[in-house]
C-alpha cells in the first residue's frame, strides 16, 4: 500500500510539473508568435492588434494561470520580462488611442494585471519581482515602457535558455545607441534619463560611465561630463 502511494505521488508530481512546462513553454512559444506578427524594428503596430485583439487575450489569459519560482531564476525573468511588455501593449490597447503611456493616470502604478496568479501593476513587475529580487542593471534594456524613450522592444520572446545572451545584446544595442550620446568636443555625455531615475542600479560596481563603458565599443573618458536629455514619451508606434 505504502509503496502504491509513493508511486502516486511521484506521478502526480510529474504531472505537476509536466503540465507546469507545457504551459509557460507554450506561452513563450505564443509570446514569439506574438511579437514577429505585431513588433518591428522596436516599433509595435498597435492599429492592428486593437483591430483584432484575439491573439493578445489569449495570450494574457495564458500568463494569468503560470506560476513561477524565483528559484528557476531564468525562467522566472524571461517569464515577467515577457509579462510586463505584452502587459504594457494590452494596457495601450485599452486606451487606444492614445499618444503616450502617461496620457493614462496610473498607467504603471495603478492599474492591475493578471499575472501569474498575481494581481499586480507594472511597477511591481520592475521593481518588486524583478529589480528587487535580482542585482542586474540589464533589466532597463529589456523591460519596455510603450515609448519611443525606451529601449526598443524586440520581435522575439525572451527565452530562459538565451536570456542572459539576450540581455547582453540589448544592453550592448542600447548603449551604442540612442541611449547614449557623446560630444567629444565638449567632453560631454549626455545619457537617456533612465540613467538617472535609477543611477543606484548603474553605480554599484564604479560610476554611471564605468557602466557604460563595460558596453560601449569606443570607451568615455572619465573626465567627460554626464548629464541627461529629455525622455521622449510618444508612444512607439509602427
Amino acid at each position: 500500500m505504502k509503496t502504491r502511494i509513493a508511486l502516486l505521488t511521484i506521478g502526480l508530481l510529474f504531472l505537476s510539473n509536466g503540465a507546469f512546462g507545457q504551459d509557460v513553454n507554450t506561452f513563450f512559444a505564443n509570446a514569439n508568435t506574438f511579437f514577429k506578427t505585431y513588433v518591428s524594428n522596436g516599433k509595435v503596430d498597435y492599429k492592428s492588434i486593437n483591430n483584432d485583439a484575439t491573439s493578445l487575450n489569449e495570450l494574457l489569459l495564458l500568463a494569468k494561470e503560470i506560476k513561477v519560482s524565483k528559484n528557476d531564476a531564468e525562467v522566472y525573468q524571461a517569464f515577467w520580462i515577457n509579462a510586463y511588455n505584452i502587459s504594457v501593449i494590452r494596457g495601450i490597447i485599452d486606451n487606444y488611442p492614445i499618444k503616450s503611456p502617461l496620457d493614462k493616470a496610473g498607467f504603471f502604478d495603478k492599474t492591475k494585471h493578471d499575472l501569474g496568479g498575481k494581481n499586480i501593476t507594472l511597477n511591481d513587475i520592475e521593481h518588486k519581482l524583478l529589480r528587487g529580487q535580482f542585482n542586474d542593471a540589464r533589466f532597463h534594456f529589456v523591460l519596455v515602457c510603450g515609448a519611443l524613450g525606451c529601449p526598443p522592444l524586440i520581435s522575439q520572446v525572451y527565452l530562459p535558455n538565451t536570456l542572459d545572451a539576450q540581455l547582453e545584446k540589448q544592453t550592448k544595442i542600447a548603449i551604442n545607441g540612442s541611449f547614449i550620446r557623446v560630444n567629444a568636443k565638449k567632453k560631454r555625455v549626455q545619457g537617456s534619463e533612465i540613467l538617472k531615475w535609477y543611477k543606484e542600479d548603474f553605480v554599484k560596481d564604479g560610476s554611471e560611465i564605468d557602466f557604460l563603458n563595460k558596453y560601449r565599443k569606443e570607451k568615455i573618458p572619465e573626465n567627460f561630463k554626464l548629464s541627461y536629455f529629455p525622455y521622449n514619451w510618444n508612444i512607439n508606434k509602427q
